[in-house]
Order: C-alpha cells, then structure tokens, then sequence
C-alpha cells in the first residue's frame, strides 16, 4: 500500500478542518446561543425537533440563519412559494455540488432543462397502470413478511418489515433479480447519510465503497440491457442512452432511484408505525377499519415526515423582497418541509395526530413544484399497503422497548422500532 501524497493529506487535513469547525460552530449555536434551528438538528433536541419548529414559527415568516447568507422557514405558504418560485433552484451551491458529487446522487442538485429532460426518462415508472401492477406486488411481500413478523412475536419492525418491503420493490422496478437486503440497507443509510453532510473521513469512505459496489452492480446490468431488454427502468435507460440521457447520468440516476426510493419509504413507515403505537386510539382506529390506511399515512407525512426540510438558491440577478426580508443573489433559504406540516394557518389543531384528518394531503413533505418527488406515488402505495397488511394481521402490535432515532437532520427516521405480536391473538394469514 502507497503512502498518501502530500496532496492528498492537504485535503484531509482541510476536509477535516472544515467538518469540526462546522460541526463546533452548530453545538455552539444550539448549547451555548439557543438557536432554535440548530438545537433541532442536534442531541438531545433531534428525537422531538418540533418544539424547536415552533419556537422558529414564533419569529417570523422567514428567520436568518446560523450561517450568513442562509435562511430558515416552516412558514408553509412561504415553503410552497420558495419550492414553486422558477427563480429558486437547487443548483450554486459549489460545496453542495462536490458533496452530492461524492455520493453519486448529483441529480438532486439539478435544475431545468437537466432535471426535465432526465425526470422524464423515469416518471413513466410511476404511471398509475405501473402503481396497479406493483400493489399486487406489494400485497403479496407484506404477507410473507407479516408470516415472519407473527412466528418471531418480538421483532424489530424497521429490519424486518420497513426496510425489506421498499428493497424487493425498487429493484423490481430497476430489474434487479438479486439483491442483498442488508449490503443495501447499508448502502442506503450510508449515502442517504450524506445528505447531512459527512460525519467523518470514514463515513466518506464507506461511501465512495458504496457507490462502487452499486457502479459494479449497474453497469454490467445495463449492457445486458442492450441486448436483452425487459419491462424495466434499467431497460429503459439503456434504451434512451445518448438520446435523453448519457451513459455518465445513468448509474447516478439508478442510485438516486435506489437510494431516495429506500430512504423516504423505509422511514415513511417506520414513522407511521411509531405514532401508531403513541397514539393507541388511533391504532385502534385503524384496526377496526383497515381502509384509514391511506388516511394514516397523508397524516404522518403531515405529522412526522421522513425529509425533515430542503433547501433552495437564489437564482436571481437583482435582490427580491421575500418574508419580509431582502435576498441577494446566491442567497439560501431552507423550507422546513416538517414545520410547514404544522402550521396552524393550514391545518386545524396541528400538534394532534389524528389519521381521520380531512385536510392532511395539503403537507409538503414530497416537495413541491418541478422537484416534486417523482416517485412518491409508489412511497405511498408501498406505505398504505404496509399498514394496512399490520394492522389487519398484527391488531395487538405494540412497542417492546426503547425507540432509537436517528441521529440525523435532514432524514428522520428510526434507528430501529422493538415491537411485540402476541402470537395467540395474531390474526392468520387471509386465503388466496
């Protein structure tokens, strides 16, 4: 093994650097000066950020930031007005750029005619024709995991139902006849990871090894493709290469769909099931009446949901009145997509989970305007059917043990959710 450059220790070194001074200044800002969006975003306030949401609602529409040039909002017209404005973007952000580069998810920071032309190479994945034929699908998996989950009484529910369910399905949809569920849960957490910011040299590494191993698995995959193709988004893209989309923007679209597709359902159910068992009334809601399924799920994505926020630049040549304050050019806001999920001028008594609520499908939680999340149909499919599936086979579920969040900002999720079945009480598994 080569001993490092002396280039290549400059870059640690500042990479470091950079990483704990960053991280230093955000425990300063939330211990030592209270700021509200920084305590969110740190221990012990990250496993209930939403009183740090508030306290930022209390100051305005639009608030500045830790950082010189960044703003904060979990005012939900002005988060709806910032995603939907064509004069913000996703793309300018030099050090956003070079971290997404890393993770090989760069199709996030994307703005048209890039993110048209490449969007519209996987929407038709997410038709409504292609949601039927997944839900038979999913309905199927969901009973062969609810079989499991009743045989083991005590299980980890995100391991062993959130996490595998969201995995078989993506890479159905790519073509993926074979997939290692646990590599690719580390995978995911690892570059989903990324999205708030690296933790470490080695989180970088583990990374860059990650986006190897999918490069591996892809590529070999797509020129088969070619020759043979199949009712799949891979064929699909192999098809389109050099027309919509260039061999050099295939393997990071392939990760983003993997990725987020595993990121926002594996959380999106986790998150379902933990307010599920908080709030016991509405679990037996849901018990006695399957069909709130759906409700249930538009509920948490308002309540408690899997991307805590986003953030957009400035695009602009000339300064723009925004919230009631002065932008520049290059300017940031972060729309907290969470906090605009409890904003009382949207929603009524907006601090009570209630799966029963009329106006829950008004949250953002998938975004909004050109960046709306092309596949959250299928986050959703995958999700209600999740739910229902547990509550009609699982009606006595109920938590075994501490629930550990991650420690994470923009992704929130659990780090694992400890359930019990009573066996004797579980329901059997419905005839074919």
């Amino acid at each position: 093994m080569s001993l490092p450059t002396r280039a290549e220790l400059s870059a640690k070194a500042k990479f470091l650097s950079q990483l704990y001074l960053t991280r230093g200044y955000l425990h300063y800002a939330a211990r030592v000066r209270g700021d509200a969006f920084a305590k969110a975003s740190v221990f012990p306030w990250h496993t209930d950020p939403y009183p740090q949401y508030e306290r930022l609602r209390a100051q305005g529409p639009l608030t500045k930031g830790v950082i010189k040039g960044v703003f904060t909002t979990v005012d939900h017209a002005l988060c709806k007005q910032v995603l939907t404005r064509r004069d913000f973007g996703v793309a300018g952000r030099d050090d956003q750029d070079a971290l997404d580069r890393q993770g090989d998810i760069s199709l996030l920071q994307l703005d048209p005619p890039d993110h048209t032309r490449i969007r519209r190479v996987a929407a038709p994945a997410f038709t409504p024709r292609r949601m039927a034929l997944y839900e038979q699908r999913i309905e199927a998996l969901m009973h062969e995991l609810a079989d499991e989950a009743v045989r083991a009484d005590r299980f980890d529910l995100k391991k062993l139902i959130a996490a595998p369910l969201p995995i078989s399905v993506i890479s159905q949809l790519l073509g993926v006849d074979d997939i290692d569920n646990d590599a690719f849960t580390r995978y995911g957490n690892i570059l989903g990871g990324l999205l708030d910011g690296p933790q470490s040299l080695r989180h970088m590494r583990e990374a860059n090894e990650a986006r190897s191993a999918l490069r591996e698995m892809f590529v070999p995959l797509i020129e088969q493709r070619r020759v043979d193709p199949r009712e799949d988004m891979l064929s699909t893209l192999a098809q389109h290469e050099g027309e919509a989309i260039s061999a050099d923007e295939m393997i990071p679209l392939c990760n983003l769909l993997l990725i987020a597709g595993f990121e926002t359902t594996v959380n999106l159910i986790g998150n379902a099931i933990h307010q599920l068992m908080r709030h016991r009334d509405q679990w037996r809601r849901l018990v006695d009446d399957p069909s709130l399924a759906a409700g249930a799920i538009e509920e948490t994505l308002r309540y408690d949901p899997p991307v805590q926020m986003t953030s957009r630049i400035y695009q602009g040549d000339e300064p723009t009145e925004i919230g009631g304050m002065m932008l520049r050019p290059g300017g940031v806001i972060i729309p907290v997509l969470a906090g605009a999920g409890r904003d009382p001028q949207v929603f009524t008594d907006p601090q009570r989970y209630d799966i029963t609520r009329q106006d829950a499908s008004g949250h953002l939680a998938f975004s909004a305007g050109i960046h709306y999340c092309v596949g959250a149909p299928l986050a959703k499919l995958e999700a209600t059917v999740a739910l229902r599936v547990i509550a009609e086979r699982m009606p006595d579920l109920h938590l075994d043990g501490k629930v550990e969040i991650r420690e994470t900002r923009v992704i929130r999720g659990v780090r694992s959710l400890p359930v019990r079945v009573t066996a004797d009480v579980a329901a059997a598994r419905p005839a074919a």
